[in-house]
């Protein structure tokens, strides 16, 4: 029971006081309330029961009750039956319970109400034994009976006319009046009077009359016009449900199981709906059949389609396939038996029949989407009356040019919907119509094209009018009158089409079969969309369409079976019929074929090329989806870009990206799509896609970028146009004209040129720093190398293809590039260039035409004319790049003249041109003696050839031409290329910094082009440019260089690095080069003067011999680097040296001893890497092959650089007497050979002492001009070091009649076998050390005298000029080499090392060069050489400044120094000498000897650990590289078999000798005489002066040293 709330129980307490007056107030407002009638009425009830109940239950007396009743029942109208029907409830609740005080208490209360409610509404509500208990009726059972009868007779018995009454012949006049000629003026109105007389007459039935009307309107269905009227007036005689029932019961007859409904009924029911003479909801209930079987059968349609799927998509063994068919076959036959009419469709057929629309689409709207137009019969009526809506603006529009067409009749019907006459007309019913079709709009391929030919007009219509702007994906129209509420409607349309396009003409493409022409129709249509709507619409074909229909459903995988059957069966050798499968599958089905081809390519990379060959039978439209599924396939976010291990892109990615080039080459595929795509993927900061573009590039502009090419190619490349297409590449790329248009085209057209190129240059950095982060080194490495690859081949395409005009609007000024779009210089000058290029071009023809003037001169004047024009902006703008003091150094015009030129404009490769014209008359001659060959075919290929060769000499000459021309602008230009404000050394700093290494790693040729540069700088004389300085920068030490390099450019690096070695081996290989090319050239001074003075005596110049010493020490220097970066075990380091061997292989190594070295690491490389490192092991079994095959061109070192026979026995002598000294730099080199010969642990511990020596020598050299030389130690070692000396004077003895007995090149194969990795470096470093040696110590031996006496005769001061010029320049470079940010940490290491070991005398000596202000080198020579004068008897200052200079020049410096005095010997004094050295050395060396080896012995043990850490240790390489290894207690450590001992003794010799020999050098001879005699007394005690005063040097502030220094030597 509801609960009382209406009623609080107060008011039931206080009935009389206050309830009742309550309670009637309730219900007169509840009455009143007359706003929600239903509310109220439930509220009046609710408190009419809550009342009642309470009387049931007692709480209220029935008088009280039935007072308020009779007062409450004036409120409303129908209070009595509100109240009968609370009485109703009530009675069925009280007869339900057992208490029966309440039953009681319920019928007192109806007594008492009787009279509000009368006796026939209770008796209609009550049941019948209430009744009988109110006494209303006597009984209740004879009520019960009463009420059958009644209901019987009401509803059941039916009421017939009198079937004898009416009289056949009315029925027969009837028949005789609808069948008679209604053509003549017989109307409908005649008709119905007669018809109403016959009814009259002979008793008619008048719904039998109807129906006899019906069936005549059945038989003559022409006469519409006749039989609606009357019809239509007859039913005013009847009741209006009659019709429709006597249709109903026409449909009822025809349900029999296999009963067929004519359609000349349906006919009849479609018209009288039409004219609304019937419902359509009334006659629907009569039709089969019900919507829920329709709805069941179209589920089952689903479900069947989805098994067939599965069927398709399993693996069916052969055996149950046989049993799968039979079932089948079973099943097909049971469906045979026909299921009776679905009399709805055949409605519907009827009303599309007759142009009823409104009523079709009711019904179809009453049954699952699309079912209705899945029966054929009811989608071509529909099509039909689209035709006919269509039509005439059709025939207006749509008709192509040429074609006839035929006429579609109207429908002589006012009420079908009206003909469309404008595009605003297809919207309001049209699209409707083709909405409903769907994907059956396959059954009228006619309608299909006019559909799609209409779309097309409207798009030619909206493109006079407006502009579809893709970027806002908006549609924006210019209308003529612009009015917003045209271009609205235009939007909308163009909307609709989209979806009609969407939901109908794709799909019904689908289920078409293989109708090549619609698909060419359609893109007509679609070609007209931007490709973001196109692909759109692929998108939801593809992804969305499939799965909406259960025929699609099945369509799809029947497609994809196919696809699998074809796919198995392709191959290179059946493309063409495979290929024309493929053709016919995808002219309907292209989304889920290409979807399956490209997920095999990307399984299986072997089939992209008969895939590419066999897509040959596409449509246009089929090869816009094909672009689409790749871009699709592309951006699939469940594909890992990366393999497992991280560190290579993957393959599926790889072979997509191959099969996009491939493709999008031979095919006219719109490319917009895919390059939006890569541009947006590196918008996201996503590298991997450019592979796509890459290969897009190579494929389409035949721009092939690979680190593989050889030197031949490379050469071609330098060349035009022709020339790299012949012999640049690897493959002979042809026919891409057509191509890369199309590409170019695509660039333009949606302004993706340059923002591709700056994303590209932009995400380099990007790959490091943002994209690199998780990654592997490897692959960051990788990327980085595609990204740049990309850019550098894209850029290529771009320079090549684009018009002047288009690049230049494009391309905006360096400046701009770089400030404001953050390009990295490199890249930024790399799109520039071509730009300056073509603008000079083109200046250059204008003067040309403007002045007809032909000759050379005029010619070339104005060439540099219009290169001025051209380049001032650049000039201007490149300023902003970089900070005011770099243009202290380098003008503004050189920066800019080195970026902007290329190999094209230095030099014509005559090889390659002679060698593509050579080929091309063998290709002739080929051709002549073909018999096979058709005549007219010959022909034609005998003119391509002789054309193309023509093409090329035409090219070599204008390139020739064009060369000169440029040489002759630099030959002006290059006074002013190099400022050097601060030093030569800064000036080659800057240039190596900006523009060598930033350039040489950029691509193949430009790393040639930066060789050739530095070599053009040289040969033009450029003052300030230093070529000694710039190429020792290059070669030392290039180990950070190489560990910073991707792979690619490693490559690059590598060959920079053989062009220059190239140059270098050929000035080295020939005395006559040398003296040619470098003899007299300020490049090649060797005394950094002033800037400004480029001239210059001949002993200033380097002379052919010391060039020889320093071209071994830079092999030294790059053997040194490369076993380091070998031994570091990182694979960046072991993976780029490697490759950078590779490419310098024809010209490193040269000697013997370093090819040695080099083998054996790698050999150790190979065995480590084996297992762990698959990729460094091929590299390095690569390159020992290849070493191998090179060795029998190596050669011993003393046939690298001079070291005479007759030397050999003068060794000895010079280490340790010092005899021939300044003469004898060949011995002194030998003398370190030959040291090598003899046992491993003799050999370094000579080279150990030797190097102490030379680097005593060095550092008191550095210091005050008393000084000569000293250890390292306090003075307390110095009578130590004497004692020592002398023991090691007799063990080199031993040792040097030992390298006598032995051929020279089997010990030193010894001693690097035994000393491993050690060896090489320390060799080169004791060898070049030993010589600085012997220079310094001759000076003090009685035959050094005599030596000086003859010096005296050549000019001594240019000697003393040229050794400090040397040592100057190499100290230059070395500083330079600290200021370069990649060498910062190696230098850091290196000072340290010098400091500890010669306290600080590195930084004095570097203080001296750097010092800021210019000093006027010749005055310094002079002022050293008056400075020399004054210092003879203190102290040899000049020489050991020399020196000192010379061990800092690592080397070199020391070969300058002897070479230097050499040519004022002749060979035979020097030999005179030597033999005299040799016989006093011998006797005391052998006595020496002897105590050395059982030293040596001792030690050996002691060391023989630490001397396999030695090549670990770079630290220790490099100071043993730089002589630094001084003191004794360092030589142990680096090389554990030196003795200390000895070494220090060697050291003192070597000073003693070196003071004086200095001496001797540096002053005329009388002082030199006297000074001999007291040298050897004064170098101790100056060495210990030096010492102090290095300390405090170092200590104190650089600049002091700097300035002290000078000021020292000028005085």
């Amino acid at each position: 029971m509801a609960a009382a709330g209406a009623l609080p129980a107060e008011w039931i307490k206080n009935w009389e006081k206050s309830g009742k007056s309550e309670f009637l107030q309730l219900c007169r407002m509840l009455s009143e309330n007359k706003s929600h009638e239903n509310v109220t009425f439930r509220d009046i009830q609710q408190a009419l029961y809550e009342l009642a109940n309470h009387v049931v239950k007692g709480n209220l007396k029935h008088e009280q009750a039935s007072n308020v009743l009779s007062d409450v029942i004036e409120f409303r109208d129908d209070m009595s039956s509100i109240l009968a029907d609370v009485f109703c409830i009530l009675d069925i609740e009280t007869s339900c319970l057992e208490e029966k005080s309440k039953r009681d208490h319920f019928t007192q209360l109806v007594l008492a109400c009787l009279y509000l409610v009368s006796d026939t509404v209770l008796k209609e509500r009550l049941d019948p034994e209430t009744l009988e208990s109110l006494g209303l009726i006597k009984q209740s059972q004879q009520f019960n009976q009463k009420s059958v009868k009644i209901k019987t007779k009401l509803f059941y018995k039916q009421q017939k006319f009198n079937l004898l009454r009416e009289e056949n012949e009315g029925y027969a006049k009837l028949i005789a009046e609808l069948g008679q000629d209604l053509s003549g003026n017989i109307t409908s109105d005649l008709i119905l009077e007669n018809i109403k007389s016959l009814i009259g007459c002979f008793n008619l039935d008048p719904n039998r009359v109807l129906d006899i009307i019906l069936e005549v309107y059945e038989c003559r269905p022409e006469y519409d016009e006749f039989f609606v009227p009357l019809i239509e007036s007859y039913m005013y005689m009847c009741e209006p449900q009659t019709l429709c029932h006597i249709l109903g019961f026409k449909f009822k007859f025809y349900q029999e199981p296999n009963g067929e409904t004519p359609s000349s009924l349906y006919r009849v029911a479609a018209v009288l709906l039409q004219h609304n003479l019937i419902d359509l909801e009334d006659l629907y209930v009569h039709l089969l059949p019900v919507d829920n079987a329709i709805l069941e059968e179209h589920k089952r349609e689903i479900v069947e389609a989805k098994q067939i799927v599965r069927k398709l998509t399993m693996v069916v063994l052969s055996s149950e396939k046989t049993e799968e068919k039979e079932k089948e076959k079973d099943k097909e036959e049971e469906k045979t038996e026909k299921p009776p009419d679905n009399q709805k469709l055949g409605l519907l057929e009827a009303l599309l029949k007759v142009g009823d629309w409104q009523h079709a689409q009711s019904i179809m709207d009453q049954m699952p989407p699309f079912y209705a137009t899945s029966h054929k019969p009811i989608a071509i009526a529909l099509c039909q009356l689209v035709h006919v809506t269509v039509e005439p603006l059709y025939r207006r529009v749509g008709v192509p040019k040429g074609a006839k067409g035929s006429p579609i009749s109207n429908l002589q019907n006012k009420k079908a919907p009206k003909q469309a006459e404008s595009f605003e007309d297809l919207r309001k019913e049209v699209f409707n119509m083709l909405c409903y079709l769907g994907p059956h709009l396959s059954h009228d391929p006619i309608l299909f094209a006019k559909v799609v030919r209409l779309g097309k007009a409207f798009m030619k219509e909206v493109g006079t009018s407006k502009k579809l702007n893709s970027e806002d994906r908006m549609v924006k129209f210019q209308s003529d009158g612009n009015k917003q509420e045209d271009k609205e409607k235009m939007e909308i349309l163009f909307s609709c089409l989209l979806n009609i396009t969407d939901q109908v003409l794709l799909p019904s493409l689908t289920l078409m079969d293989c109708n090549a022409c619609m698909s060419e129709e359609l893109w007509g249509m679609f070609k007209t969309f931007p490709y973001q709507y196109r692909y759109r619409l692929y998108g939801q074909w593809k992804n969305e369409t499939y799965n909406s229909h259960p025929l699609l459903v099945k369509v799809k995988a029947q497609t994809i079976d196919r696809a699998k059957y074809i796919m198995k069966r392709l191959t290179k050798e059946n493309v063409k019929p495979s290929g024309r499968q493929i053709g016919k599958l995808s002219h309907s089905n292209p989304t889920i074929l290409f979807d399956y081809i490209l997920s095999q390519i990307q399984k299986y990379d072997n089939l992209i090329t008969p895939v590419v060959d066999s897509l040959k039978y596409l449509t246009s439209l089929n090869y816009d989806v094909l672009a689409y599924c790749i871009i699709e396939a592309l951006a699939n976010p469940e594909k890992e870009r990366m393999k497992h291990d991280d560190t290579t892109i993957s393959s599926w990615l790889q072979s997509l990206a191959s099969f996009c080039g491939a493709v999008f080459r031979k095919y006219p595929i719109e490319l917009a799509g895919l390059l939006q795509y890569v541009a947006n993927q590196l918008k996201a900061g996503k590298s991997f896609d450019l592979l796509i573009l890459k290969e897009v590039v190579q494929k389409m502009a035949g721009i092939e970028i690979t680190e593989e090419m050889t030197m031949e190619q490379l050469e071609a490349m330098t060349g035009g146009e022709q020339l790299k297409a012949e012999g640049g590449y690897f493959g002979q790329i042809r026919n891409t004209k057509k191509s890369s248009q199309r590409l170019k085209d695509a660039l333009l057209d949606h302004d993706l040129a340059l923002p591709l190129c700056l994303l590209m240059a932009q995400q380099r950095n990007g790959v490091i720093f943002q994209e690199g982060g998780e990654k592997h080194l490897k692959l960051v490495g990788k990327l980085y190398d595609q990204c740049h690859d990309t850019l550098v081949q894209f850029g290529g395409f771009l320079a090549s293809n684009l018009s002047t005009e288009d690049y230049i609007k494009r391309v905006p000024s360096i400046d701009v590039l770089c400030n404001e779009f953050h390009t990295p210089h490199d890249a930024a000058f790399f799109l520039s260039r071509p730009m300056y290029a073509h603008h000079i071009s083109s200046k250059y023809d204008e003067l040309k035409k403007a002045e007809k003037g032909n000759k050379q001169q005029h010619k070339v004047h104005k060439y540099i004319t219009s290169c001025e024009l051209v380049m001032a902006p650049v000039h201007d703008a490149v300023i902003s790049l970089h900070l005011p003091k770099v243009w202290d150094d380098i003008s503004p015009q050189f920066y800019a003249t080195f970026w902007s030129l290329t190999m094209y404009d230095l030099a014509v490769p005559h090889n390659s041109y002679d060698r593509e014209v050579n080929k091309l008359k063998v290709q002739m001659k080929a051709i002549d003696d073909n018999q096979e060959m058709p005549p007219n075919k010959k022909k034609k290929e005998k003119e391509r050839c002789t054309a193309l060769q023509d093409k090329l000499l035409e090219e070599e000459k204008k390139q020739l031409e064009h060369v000169q021309r440029v040489l002759q602008r630099l030959k002006l230009e290059k006074d002013n290329w190099l400022l050097a404000r601060s030093t030569k050394n800064e000036t080659i700093t800057k240039f190596l910094q900006l523009c060598i290494f930033p350039r040489c790693i950029f691509s193949a040729i430009d790393a040639v082009y930066c060789a050739h540069f530095v070599e053009l700088v040289h040969q033009q004389k450029t003052p300030n440019f230093s070529t000694l300085l710039c190429y020792d920068r290059v070669f030392s030490d290039i180990i950070y260089t190489v560990a910073s390099c991707t792979e690619n450019e490693a490559s690059r690096y590598g060959r920079f690095l053989c062009c220059m070695l190239e140059t270098v081996t050929r000035w080295h290989s020939d005395r006559n080069i040398y003296e040619k090319e470098c003899g007299n050239y300020p490049g090649f001074l060797t005394i950094l003067r002033a800037t400004g003075f480029d001239g210059g005596n001949k002993a200033d110049q380097l002379d052919y011999e010391n060039f020889r010493h320093v071209v071994h020490k830079w092999h030294y220097k790059l053997t040194k680097a490369s076993v380091h970066c070998l031994e570091t075990g990182e694979y960046t380091h072991i993976r780029n040296i490697l490759i950078v061997l590779t490419k310098i292989l024809p010209w490193y190594p040269k000697v013997l001893n370093l090819g040695q070295a080099l083998e054996r690491r790698v050999h150790k490389i190979c065995q480590e890497e084996k297992e762990k490192r698959p990729d460094l092991y091929a590299l390095a079994m690569g390159y020992s092959g290849q070493l191998k095959s090179r060795k029998p061109y190596m050669v011993p070192e003393n046939e690298f650089h001079h070291k005479d026979p007759p030397a050999r026995n003068a060794v000895a002598a010079t280490v340790q007497n010092g005899p021939g000294g300044a003469g004898l730099p060949a011995s002194l080199t030998i003398n370190a050979a030959k040291l090598e010969e003899s046992t491993a642990e003799e050999t370094d511990k000579l080279k150990e002492k030797t190097q102490g020596a030379v680097k005593v020598i060095n550092k008191t050299a550095n210091a005050t001009p008393k000084v000569t030389t000293s250890n390292g130690n306090s003075a307390s070692n110095s009578k130590i070091i004497k004692e020592k000396d002398d023991k090691e004077k007799s063990g080199k003895e031993k040792d040097k009649e030992k390298k006598e007995k032995t051929p020279a090149a089997i010990p030193e194969a010894k001693a690097l076998g035994k000393d491993g990795k050690d060896k090489p470096k320390e060799e080169r470093a004791n060898k070049d050390d030993k010589t600085r040696e012997t220079k310094e110590k001759t000076p003090k031996s009685d035959k050094e005298k005599e030596k000086a006496k003859k010096e005296e005769k050549t000019p001594k001061d240019e000697k003393s000029k040229t050794v400090v010029t040397n040592a100057e320049s190499k100290f230059a470079a070395e500083k330079e080499r600290e200021k370069e940010p990649s060498r910062e940490r190696d230098i850091a290491k290196d000072m340290k090392s010098k400091e500890n070991i010669k306290g600080g005398e590195k930084l004095s000596v570097a203080g001296s060069l750097k010092s800021p202000v210019p000093r006027s080198e010749t005055s310094e020579s002079e002022r050293e050489q008056k400075r020399r004068k004054v210092d003879t008897h203190s102290s040899p200052s000049h020489s050991s400044t020399v020196k000192d200079s010379l061990s800092e020049l690592k080397d070199s410096s020391a070969k300058h120094y002897i070479n230097h005095t050499t040519p004022a010997l002749s060979k035979s004094k020097e030999r005179e000498v030597d033999k005299k050295d040799l016989d006093k050395s011998r006797e005391r060396s052998r006595e020496r000897e002897k105590k050395d080896e059982k030293d040596r012995k001792d030690r050996k043990r002691d060391h023989s650990n630490s001397d396999r850490e030695v090549p670990q240790d770079s630290t220790k390489r490099r100071k043993e590289e730089n002589g630094t290894t001084g003191s004794s207690k360092h030589s142990k450590s680096e090389s554990p078999s030196d003795s200390p001992r000895s070494n220090e003794k060697e050291k003192e010799k070597n000073k003693s000798k070196s003071s004086g020999k200095e001496k001797g050098d540096s002053i005329k001879t009388e002082k030199m005489e006297k000074s001999s005699s007291g040298s050897k007394k004064e170098s101790r005690h100056d060495k210990e002066k030096t010492e102090k005063k290095e300390k405090r040097d170092s200590a104190g502030g650089k600049e002091e040293k700097k300035h002290h220094k000078s000021s020292d030597k000028h005085r």
